[in-house]
């Protein structure tokens, strides 16, 4: 089957856009326990022997890797084929040439693979209790990673482009901000493709590493306080893990998704 055809009006395209930000204005909720998310780290850092907490501050050096190199996390455009297995999609060109509704499809069939994997991971690692809960936490970061990194490739984005490895980490940022971080971050993102200026003024911002690192890990800490008891982790882990690889996948699908629609209104002018 050749490539499906782009017919997208720019009618389509504002209401597409409407929609998005309509998203936009529902993430300003944050939840009371949320602020106390911090509680069951200090009880890790407290208590916890220095090796483990070594490990969780692996994340730190793990995300200022994948910012310069890519890391272990990158996904490859070699994939595109079988994220589009009825179409003849072989390269990001082709992908950028899809409707929007067409990698829509493909990244709800990823979210989803990606969530019984994370269903699977939770459960595996919340058999034991503390311990496996400090190896869970670098093993959700490095899921998490590779599927926004997924749907990047799904709305014609290379991954293995620096500029999209800062645009993955502030949607990890989004995640796990507040009300205000989470304007400031959408202020940023929609304007992320204007000028390099904003990409150097993101990169600056980034240096700030271990805030973004411990906002990231404490935003699971309440989610993950029942993970810390042994076999009961079970339950609390797949339940976790999924719903923050969900969390994940709703946003990288609205925020790559706005960046297309708005770039093909842009060409639209």
């Amino acid at each position: 089957m050749g490539n499906p055809i782009v017919n997208e009006s720019q009618e389509w395209l504002e209401e597409e856009l409407a929609k998005v930000e309509d998203w936009e204005k529902k993430q300003n909720g944050l939840w009371f326990w949320e602020k106390i998310g911090r509680l069951p780290f200090k009880i890790i850092d407290k208590w916890t022997p220095a090796f483990i907490q070594n490990k969780i501050g692996l994340l730190l050096d793990e995300l200022v890797q994948y910012i310069q190199t890519g890391g272990a996390y990158l996904s490859s455009v070699s994939k595109i084929p079988s994220y589009y297995p009825e179409l003849a999609v072989r390269t990001l060109e082709d992908v950028e040439k899809l409707p929007i509704s067409t990698m829509d499809a493909a990244v709800e069939k990823i979210t989803g693979n990606r969530r019984k994997l994370a269903t699977l991971q939770g459960a595996s690692t919340g058999i034991g209790g503390i311990f496996t809960l400090t190896l869970d936490i670098p093993l959700l970061l490095s899921l998490q990673i590779k599927t926004l990194q997924d749907i990047a490739i799904c709305y014609g984005y290379d991954p293995n482009d620096k500029k999209e490895r800062l645009f993955v980490v502030k949607c990890l940022q989004f995640i796990s901000a507040d009300i205000v971080g989470k304007e400031a971050i959408l202020k940023q993102l929609s304007q992320f493709d204007a000028e390099e200026d904003t990409t150097r003024e993101v990169l600056s911002e980034l240096q700030g590493w271990r805030e973004v690192v411990f906002s990231y890990r404490d935003q699971f800490g309440w989610k993950k306080l029942f993970q810390m008891i042994p076999i009961a982790g079970l339950v609390f882990g797949a339940f976790t893990n999924r719903s923050a690889v969900n969390d994940i996948g709703e946003a990288g699908k609205m925020l790559y998704r706005k960046r297309r629609i708005m770039e093909r209104l842009y060409k639209a002018q």
